[in-house]
């Protein structure tokens, strides 16, 4: 079977609102705020199930979310000894007879900030949000990438630059969406701290 890596989003410590929404939103064993964390894309979706088996019995990592999708997957994996989570990554790659520099090179497929968000429209992102809410006149930065998985390093680099609120993130399926509420001037440090995250790894 031909895999194509889509994802490869590794992660050294996972910010405090990234873990919170993780765990709020996954099935599996929830992720706490410093852990290190493994987010691997693959297409087509049904492999995923082989790699989660390959991680879970080379390391002590343990799993948050696997999506599994008819043309993409998606596993996170975490744990506090980071070299667990890298050795799981390597098992990973082994199988899959890849290297990291394999994976689909990310891009921004659009981004953009709307400035005082109006009050009904808070409340429609409100209705469809899994993390914060948004609060009418903040600030709302929406991204997205392509593959989705990197959208989950564009949303954890964001909060270690910007005082944000992580509104929402969808990061499996064709294109990976993140959603994020503040002030003016932190959405704007936040926006610059996500592009650059993914341009760096575009350009690596």
């Amino acid at each position: 079977m031909s895999v194509t890596l889509r994802g490869y989003v590794f992660l050294d410590s996972m910010q405090p609102q990234l873990a919170a929404f993780t765990g709020t939103t996954c099935k599996g064993f929830l992720p706490l705020a410093g852990q290190a964390s493994l987010w691997v894309e693959t297409a087509p979706g049904m492999i995923i199930n082989r790699v989660t088996d390959v991680a879970l019995k080379a390391t002590r990592s343990v799993p948050a979310v696997q999506v599994v999708e008819r043309a993409f997957g998606l596993l996170e994996i975490h744990h506090d000894d980071k070299g667990e989570v890298l050795s799981a990554g390597d098992a990973i790659l082994e199988y899959l007879g890849l290297k990291e520099s394999d994976c689909v090179r990310p891009k921004v497929v659009s981004n953009q900030i709307i400035r005082a968000v109006e009050s009904y429209q808070a409340q429609i992102i409100n209705r469809n949000r899994k993390g914060m809410m948004l609060i009418p006149g903040q600030s709302l930065f929406i991204l997205e990438t392509e593959p989705a998985a990197w959208a989950v390093i564009a949303a954890n680099e964001a909060e270690k630059a910007a005082n944000v609120n992580l509104i929402n993130l969808t990061p499996f399926g064709a294109f990976g969406r993140l959603w994020m509420g503040g002030s003016e001037s932190e959405i704007d440090s936040a926006r610059d701290a996500a592009i650059a995250a993914i341009d760096a790894l575009a350009n690596r």
